[in-house]
């Protein structure tokens, strides 16, 4: 009888430790990392996307603001009730998968990708204040974070039409050393326009599209647009 009991016992605690494995494994890979998660207090584009995503379901009924508040959250909860997923409120990847966001990770500031980023900086920032040349890497980055852009660095650089710098020859001239220091200080999160994803000179341009969007901040000669 005590075998028995015995077997019992150890039969129960490898269920529990087991159910408890699956719960760790489905929560972390919805939550895997931070910088995959919306959640209460997060703001920027990622936020801005989901709300879009909402509104288009019927399931987000006020204004598009990239804060993800209260109101973002029950929504959320919501979206995750239909669609069968783990009910918590957060948009992790499992969440932001299921809205059809595709979300890349602002890149390690390698060796390769400082000179990358320092050229596109140097080409369309060149004679900027330094501000206004981590401005730009910023953007740069941005653009790799946000659902309508590609998510590496050298897709959004070399993305068709993006920078006209790319295109004018500018790109391939020699870089500016300021521009190096920029773009290390972009890479590890300076990010002085505040989340934006594009920029122009309004002495430079009089494209329609990009005077629409909405200016929050004014950095050289550039004003930088969500």
């Amino acid at each position: 009888m005590k075998i028995h009991n015995g077997k019992y016992l150890i039969c129960a605690i490898a269920t529990a430790i087991l159910t408890i494995i699956i719960c760790l494994c489905v929560y972390f890979t919805e939550n895997k990392s931070v910088a995959a998660i919306s959640q209460v207090g997060s703001r920027g584009n990622e936020v801005r996307a989901i709300q879009e995503r909402l509104k288009e379901r019927g399931l987000f009924n006020v204004g598009v603001t990239g804060y993800y508040g209260e109101v973002t959250r029950k929504a959320v909860l919501a979206f995750q009730k239909q669609q069968g997923i783990k009910q918590t409120g957060v948009a992790g990847p499992l969440t932001l998968k299921a809205l059809g966001i595709s979300v890349g990770s602002v890149p390690a500031a390698t060796s390769s990708n400082v000179a990358l980023l320092a050229r596109i900086i140097s080409a369309e920032a060149r004679g900027e204040p330094y501000v206004g040349q981590v401005a730009v890497g910023a953007v740069v980055l941005n653009r790799i974070e946000h659902p309508s852009f590609p998510d590496t660095l050298s897709g959004v650089i070399y993305q068709k039409g993006a920078f006209t710098a790319v295109t004018d020859g500018q790109f391939d001239q020699p870089v500016a050393e300021s521009a190096y220091r920029a773009a290390k200080d972009a890479l590890n999160g300076w990010d002085p326009t505040g989340g934006c994803i594009y920029y122009y000179n309004p002495a430079k341009t009089s494209n329609k599209f990009i005077y629409s969007r909405p200016i929050v901040t004014v950095i050289g000669s550039h004003r930088f647009c969500t």
